[in-house]
């Protein structure tokens, strides 16, 4: 379950960044640095579903958490979506 309580976290930080900067090459690329720094010892610092689907494809990753991976990166990227908007007016 921390994995993807990690994963989700991460996700959240990277994407979070990205929606707040209006897409800043330096900030985004921080982010991603200190979001997979921060979630490599326990989820693998995957933080996007195509990462995951290629953990998964060379057999790194299990079917179950890729399925589990995924859907935290992508609730996290609902939330991002829907969040960041709301909260920077």
């Amino acid at each position: 379950m921390k994995e993807y309580i990690a994963e989700f976290l991460g996700t959240l930080l990277f994407l979070g960044v990205i929606r707040a900067t209006s897409g800043n090459p330096l900030w985004i690329g921080a982010a991603l640095a200190l979001a997979v720094f921060l979630t490599a010892g326990i989820s693998g610092g995957n933080l996007n579903p195509a990462v995951s689907v290629m953990s998964y494809v060379t057999g790194s990753l299990s079917a179950m958490d890729t399925m589990w991976y995924t859907l935290s990166q992508v609730a996290a990227a609902v939330v991002v979506a829907k969040a960041v908007p709301v909260l920077m007016r």
